[in-house]
């Protein structure tokens, strides 16, 4: 449990340990057959479906707010802790405890007694409680600590869900300004029920995959319309379906999490960003059964530091983008000092064609790969079903730096491949301090080039000579501006 000497020294000291801890993926374009799904329409709906989507918010900082975290320099009068065992949670791993959870949670959300107050909502070590889904609301009085240090689980499977309540979504966070979710705890999704679904996407013994589907299943976290957020410490795994995502979310802090489930388990993204900037996620490992990360359409300013990535999973992507003919905008990606293995994928931008948009200012350094399929791939022609026909339009891919990626991939596919569009090429793909060799001593195996343009800054192995020159300027038309600036 989290305290808070009394003594104004240590109190002091505490304080700033707090808060600088929580601050601190042939020789012809061709077609993509995964089994991961990315279809808008597959994601949860918004609690409230009257909010629209379309931008995320913007709270700027203000200094009397009282959703903004304690500063070190405040004296804080006095610390609420709701331990949600005093509002009727037996923590038993068998009784439903979800309606002392929203007590607990309405009580500390609305603490006024002061500005200098923290509220703390305690899930305490040595327990197992079961909610159900549930929407914890803001905006709260005072910045929140939602403190995990014991376990939280749903009803198990999907037959045990209860009636009438969502079924793509467990715990959502909705308008909140100002939260951290912290401890040493565990949120488990216990997903294998749901992944054995036969409307999920199943591997034989030979390992081709059968799709089917679509299958309503819940996103462990979801963060909605919020901000200024921090995660710390808590490990999060086995969700039905995504483990965490934030949609329509600003300024998002992510350190030292743990996120895991089978690499077999379906659709179990690490974390899904969507209509959301300023979010960082750094020292941090996820081994799962789809993308790493996936960075979804509206999103900019992303920061991926220190990240470990696998085994199983298929990297971190960028989409997939531009489904049903739909417009996509991301900027401003950042990946460094990261390592993938034993990965389907390892650094991926993923589009469906006839979409458009643009993906603009990628920056991939210092990635060390290890046995991972395709370790840089950019692929425009990317498809869940078998019959996905060609089109005019595409998103358009511009300004992305592969700088000191090394380390061994599987020589079943190429090391480097950029398919991209027939009609709307890559540009601007800056290749720099690039090794990769077959993990098995084998022969190196050419990179795949599909009208992409580039330069390759200095020697790199296996040598990319398929790339082109980069166009002129006018030649581009006005894809350099189907986003515009941020």
């Amino acid at each position: 449990m989290l305290k808070i000497s009394r003594d104004p020294f240590l109190r002091f000291t505490t304080l700033i340990l707090i808060t600088s801890s929580l601050f601190s993926y042939g020789t012809e374009a061709r077609l993509h057959y995964y089994n991961d799904i990315h279809n808008p329409n597959s994601y949860p709906e918004p609690p409230y479906s009257s909010f629209s989507q379309s931008q995320p918010p913007s709270i700027s900082p203000d200094p009397d707010d009282l959703s903004q975290p304690p500063s070190p320099c405040q004296d804080l009068d006095q610390e609420v802790v709701h331990d949600v065992r005093n509002y009727g949670a037996i923590g038993d791993g068998i009784t439903d405890d979800t309606d002392a959870f929203k007590t607990a949670w309405d009580s500390a959300c609305s603490n006024d007694e002061d500005n200098n107050t923290v509220s703390i909502l305690l899930v305490p070590f040595g327990f197992t409680f079961v909610i159900h889904s549930t929407i914890f609301t803001g905006p709260c009085r005072s910045y929140q600590y939602f403190q995990v240090d014991g376990t939280i689980v749903p009803r198990d499977g999907p037959e045990s869900w209860p009636s009438g309540f969502n079924k793509r979504q467990w715990l959502v966070f909705y308008r909140i300004k100002g939260m951290a979710l912290i401890g040493n705890g565990v949120i488990d999704g216990r997903g294998q029920k749901w992944w054995d679904l036969p409307c999920k996407p199943h591997r034989n013994v030979n390992k081709t995959t059968a799709l089917t589907g679509p299958c309503e299943s819940p996103a462990a976290l979801r963060f909605f319309m919020s901000s200024n957020l921090s995660m710390q410490g808590v490990t999060i795994k086995n969700s039905p379906q995504f483990h965490m995502t934030f949609d329509g979310c600003h300024e998002v802090h992510i350190n030292s999490l743990r996120i895991t489930s089978p690499p077999s388990s379906p659709n179990t993204d690490g974390i899904h960003i969507e209509n959301s900037n300023s979010v960082e996620i750094h020292n941090s490992v996820i081994s799962n059964g789809d993308d790493c990360v996936s960075i979804g359409s509206g999103s900019y300013n992303i920061d991926i530091l220190n990240l470990t990535c696998g085994p199983g999973g298929h990297g971190i992507s960028i989409g997939s983008l531009g489904n049903q003919n739909s417009r996509a905008c991301v900027s401003n990606i950042t990946v460094r000092d990261s390592f993938i293995k034993f990965s389907d994928n390892g650094v991926r931008i993923k589009t469906w064609q006839g979409g458009s948009g643009s993906v603009s200012g990628v920056t991939f350094d210092n990635i060390q790969m290890d046995n991972v399929r395709n370790p840089i791939i950019i692929d425009q022609y990317y498809c869940t079903s078998k019959n996905c026909p060609n089109k005019t339009n595409a998103v358009f891919v511009n300004d992305v730096v592969y700088q000191s990626i090394k380390g061994t991939y599987d020589r079943r596919s190429p090391p480097m491949h950029f398919g991209c569009s027939n009609n709307v090429p890559c540009v601007n793909l800056t290749l720099s301090d690039i090794d990769l060799v077959p993990s098995k001593g084998e022969m190196v195996v050419d990179p795949f080039c599909w009208n992409a343009y580039g330069v390759v800054d200095e020697l790199s192995v296996p040598s990319i000579s398929c790339l082109k020159s980069n166009p002129s300027t006018l030649l581009l038309g006005g894809l350099l501006g189907e986003c515009g600036a941020r």
